[in-house]
């Protein structure tokens, strides 16, 4: 293996995240009513939300092969992988109209030791996304 540290790094800001969903449907209302965003783009099998410079493509699990093929979608059930977080001004007030619209959080409001005030919660697809202040 070699030294890469004196290399220019070859990677930059994340453009896209493509999430698997099993009711695309279901997790497609869930964004456009939980972070109130328009859909950017759709078709049959994705829709695609813009998070500033970054895009959200939720994507029919049974469409992923084709995307990662020879690797399989895990079970909605098979446990969190990973976590999505958006800064907001104020966890609290954030959660008070999340949980208004139906929201079921997974933790918090909470302080962290690290110093943010944090909560999480899950979309249809079974994808934590974390709110932080």
């Amino acid at each position: 293996m070699t030294d890469t540290t004196s290399e220019t790094p070859w990677a930059g800001a994340i453009s896209a995240i493509t999430l698997f969903t099993e009711d695309l449907e279901a997790t497609k209302e869930f964004y456009r009513d939980m972070f109130r965003l328009p859909v950017t783009f759709e078709n049959d099998n994705s829709a695609v939300f813009s998070f500033g410079n970054t895009v959200i493509n939720l994507l029919q699990s049974t469409a992923a092969h084709e995307l990662i093929g020879p690797a399989r979608v895990a079970a909605p059930d098979a446990g969190s992988r990973m976590q999505l977080t958006l800064p907001v001004d104020d966890v609290d007030a954030t959660c008070k109209d999340l949980t208004a619209r139906g929201v079921t959080l997974l933790n918090g409001p909470m302080d962290r030791p690290w110093g943010i005030r944090t909560a999480s919660f899950r979309d249809p697809g079974g994808h934590i996304w974390e709110i932080a202040q």
